[in-house]
């Protein structure tokens, strides 16, 4: 049996006010591509279909003709779950519609384990999946206590004894598969994540994966990697485009796993190619620089980290001109050379409260001027802050 496990699509996000919705179709493009080319026989989408509980339509309109595609018919089965971004009804809600078609949407986080037919292959898989379960999802308390450390470990036990209720109803004969959208203490992240956790409390760890799995499918993780310390394959695909500059340089790809009823799943990656780039710039040269690298055509179809060092602050009509040689800049962040300051410790003490101001508005903001009616503000606050304080005592 191939599987093809792919997650955390965020169909609908946008960068800095940008659509990524042209590039999102090509990942579905070449999604099933792939599916097609290597002969896929059932698709684990593991959670965070859109990226937000309220997507636009167009995103699902996105999702729902992926569907039709990746499931060629019914002739394929598909199975999604709800990540942290989706609402669990909105995920759900077409599921009567599709499973005709051999898909299944599920929702809410329960224990409930499906048989899915694979004719093609003359074998059978059953899926232990669980949506992100977090307590307002699995409708219950899971600790009383205001303990990060308590709640951790109800977490996790609460997480382990799920899965093991589900395994319970794995067989020798079939290929045996979990998929989830949790956070696996040791994985790597990134700033496009939306925790999962309250501080650590939300972690599960690895030990507390079905071992009796045969692969695990997870989702949550934007980086492609394997679960260490777990006692089964487990694996993160990873999301099919980069969501932010954290990503730069990240290789996207969706996992193959063949596996066969009561053998080692085998695992493997297929790289995508679509999407824009994230990249970063560091002009230490200044704006000539730029103009320059825009003129060589470079990075012409990326999104880009602007990093430019000036001596003086970017006009409008330059940062106008940077914008039309250039579409893809996301940022444009002028960095200016640290002024040297020679004020011994008791003189700094000396400063007024208005002049302290002005000069930490000025380092923060890279060189600007603080106006006067903006200081008169800030020594009113002050001033209120002081006389609350008093009333107080």
């Amino acid at each position: 049996m191939r599987i093809l496990h792919t997650a955390d699509w965020h169909l609908g996000r946008t960068l800095e006010g940008r659509s990524r919705l042209p590039e999102q179709e090509q990942f579905i493009d070449e999604l099933a591509d792939i599916v097609e080319k290597e002969k896929i026989d059932v698709v684990l989408m593991a959670g965070d279909v859109f990226d937000s509980v309220n997507p636009p339509a167009a995103a699902e309109q996105l999702f729902y003709e992926s569907l039709a595609r990746l499931s060629d018919k019914g002739k394929r089965p598909v199975a999604v779950i709800a990540g942290n971004h989706d609402h669990p009804e909105r995920i759900s809600a077409a599921a009567k519609l599709v499973a005709d078609y051999g898909i299944l949407l599920i929702g809410w986080p329960d224990t409930a384990v499906y048989r899915i037919e694979v004719p093609a292959r003359n074998e059978a898989m059953m899926l232990a999946p669980l949506p992100y379960p977090s307590e307002s999802r699995l409708a219950e308390l899971l600790s009383k206590e205001h303990s990060e450390i308590s709640l951790r470990d109800r977490y996790d036990e609460r997480i382990r004894h799920l899965f093991a209720t589900m395994a319970a109803s794995f067989s020798e004969k079939t290929v045996n598969v979990a998929m989830s959208h949790i956070y696996v203490a040791g994985g790597s992240t990134s700033d496009s994540e939306r925790p999962i956790e309250v501080g650590g409390a939300y972690t599960v760890s690895a030990a507390s994966l079905p071992k009796q799995a045969q692969y695990v499918a997870l989702g949550h993780l934007h980086r492609p990697q394997d679960v260490k310390r777990a006692e089964t394959a487990a694996r993160y695909s990873g999301s099919p485009l980069a969501y932010s500059f954290s990503e730069a340089g990240y290789a996207k790809s969706v996992t193959i796993v063949d596996v066969k009823p009561g053998e080692t799943a085998a695992v493997s990656e297929i790289p995508l190619s679509s999407g824009k780039p994230l990249v970063r710039w560091r002009a230490t040269e200044g704006i000539a620089q730029v103009y320059r690298w825009c003129e060589e055509g470079k990075d012409a179809s990326a999104w880009i980290d602007l990093e430019i060092h000036l001596s003086q602050p970017l006009s409008m009509e330059e940062i106008y001109r940077l914008r039309k040689l250039h579409s893809g800049f996301v940022h444009i962040r002028p960095v200016f050379p640290e002024k040297e300051e020679h004020i011994e410790s008791d003189r700094r003490e000396q400063l007024s409260l208005e002049e302290m101001f002005r000069r930490f508005y000025e380092r923060q903001t890279g060189g600007g001027k603080a106006d006067d009616e903006l200081v008169r503000l800030f020594l009113e606050l002050v001033t209120e802050q002081e006389e609350e304080g008093e009333t107080e005592e």
